[in-house]
């Protein structure tokens, strides 16, 4: 095969076999070549133990180097070509990993060959190397031809492979959303056998190749792979749980559907770069993944045949924020998408009849940060296929849009404060700071949601005409 390679790894291949050592680019990197697709982060396995290729490294990595793996036997460096391109290399020692049946982490042992590396690699897709400088390739467990045909499948025995390290089962299901692959047959069997084994592996393992998923460019194709292998049952049960059964008149969608649906579509309004929400978006992608994920919990069949989910979106926020949480995902994240699952429906009251300029302000006020987030979502949302209604909401919601730039022209509606500070409602009611402070804030603050920005006097007037109602009512 003819490659045009990294002219930084013929350079690090040349030297390391200088120095006495074999050097191999592996895995994506080899993948990536194969399938013409742009890599700077390129990753090496070599012969070499940590302490003997460190010198090598240093010198060669002249803009950076790390090495936060190096119990794993990694360390890592950083150049920057003359154009500005970074490439960062990791170069491994031949090790196997090995999971001690009751531990969370694997266990590191060092190799003696290239291809004995090889063969504790997930996918024979990521099982291909090129030694470096000479450009042999290597492929002992026909990853080319699994490339070729878009499959996914271990060097060895798949029970063996999951066994020894089961996240490998999260990154095949990975792969399909990432590399739009299938999973062999005889893999796909033992992942939905081992699943359990998953849970042995940290949270934030799971975590990260969950994030990967999503980001990818087939969120529902590895989501559809995620649950029909039975590892959401796992790690992410709430997903498969949308799976409801569907009455006989069908009085409601196929919630998992509809919901594999709004991620398509939430990812369809991600905007570039430069617009207000690019892509690709975690936090909006899981909040579509798991905007509904309250409804099991409140599906209630009412009289007629009739299905009702309601506060489904609060139970939802709960759910969201718990399951989050369990994954080890950063607490803003697991703030913003829960607060999306709470607000999704909030929109939906303007269809049946516009709301007031006061509820615009709230509704931007609530939303906050995620005004834009949320608005994308609410869209994702309506998949009604009467063609009426789907005009409707899509032009209540353009109008709802206009009006909130139209507000925003004539005031700052993410940094709305009462017309009074607390300072000010102390002097004015002659209170010492507490409780009543704080209710008299919540007051103006209503008030200035309810009526935009008014004279001094009269928010003075309008403080002084609460406190002497509530203290009468008392």
């Amino acid at each position: 095969m003819n490659f045009e390679v990294w002219p930084e790894a013929i350079e690090l291949g040349e030297m390391f076999a200088d120095a006495g050592y074999e050097l191999a680019l592996v895995g994506g990197p080899v993948r990536d070549l194969l399938l013409h697709r742009p890599s700077h982060d390129l990753d090496f396995c070599t012969s070499a133990r940590p302490e003997e290729f460190e010198p090598i490294l240093k010198w060669w990595g002249h803009d950076g180097f790390w090495d936060m793996g190096r119990k794993f036997g990694t360390l890592g460096a950083l150049r920057r070509r003359p154009d500005g391109t970074e490439v960062k290399v990791e170069v491994t020692t031949y090790r196997s990993d090995v999971y001690d049946p009751e531990s969370r982490k694997p266990e590191v042992s060092y190799g003696d060959s290239l291809e004995g590396d090889l063969s504790r690699r997930d996918f024979t897709v990521n099982a291909m190397a090129l030694r470096v400088p000479q450009l042999e390739f290597v492929d002992p467990f026909g990853g080319a031809n699994d490339l070729q045909r878009k499959v996914l499948r271990t060097p060895v025995d798949p029970r063996q492979s999951f066994d020894d390290d089961p996240l490998r089962m999260m990154r095949a299901v990975r792969f399909v959303a990432q590399l739009g692959f299938s999973i062999e047959p005889e893999t796909a069997e033992a992942i939905c056998d081992m699943g359990s084994r998953l849970e042995i592996v940290s949270a934030e393992r799971v975590r990260d190749e969950l994030t990967k998923l999503l980001l990818s460019d087939r969120p529902r194709a590895g989501v559809e792979a995620f649950v029909d292998s039975g590892l959401a049952d796992i790690v992410f049960p709430e997903i498969p749980a949308l799976q409801l059964e569907i009455d006989e008149h069908h009085r409601h969608k196929d919630v998992f559907e509809h919901t594999m649906i709004v991620i398509d579509r939430a990812v369809a309004l991600e905007t570039a770069p430069d617009g207000p929400v690019p892509g690709p978006d975690l936090v909006l992608r899981l909040a579509a993944l798991m905007h509904d994920i309250g409804k099991p919990k409140t599906r209630k069949f009412e009289p007629g045949g009739k299905v009702s989910f309601h506060h489904h979106d609060a139970v939802g926020a709960k759910l969201t924020r718990k399951r989050l949480k369990a994954l080890r995902f950063d607490h803003h994240i697991v703030d913003d998408v829960s607060d999306l699952v709470d607000l999704h429906l909030r929109f939906h009251g303007y269809v049946d009849e516009p709301w007031t300029d006061a509820a615009v302000r709230r509704y931007v006020k609530d939303a906050g940060p995620l005004y834009e987030r949320l608005n994308r979502l609410t869209r994702a949302d309506a998949t009604t296929q009467n063609r009426r209604k789907a005009l409707v909401f899509s032009s209540a919601m353009d109008e709802m849009e206009e009006r909130v730039r139209r507000l925003k022209e004539q005031e700052d509606l993410k940094a709305i404060r009462p017309d009074l500070n607390g300072d000010e409602i102390i002097a004015e009611l002659g209170l010492e700071p507490g409780p009543e402070v704080g209710a008299a804030y919540r007051h103006m603050l209503d008030y200035r949601l309810d009526h935009g920005p008014v004279e001094h006097d009269v928010a003075v007037a309008e403080l002084h005409r609460w406190y002497e109602e509530r203290t009468a009512a008392r």
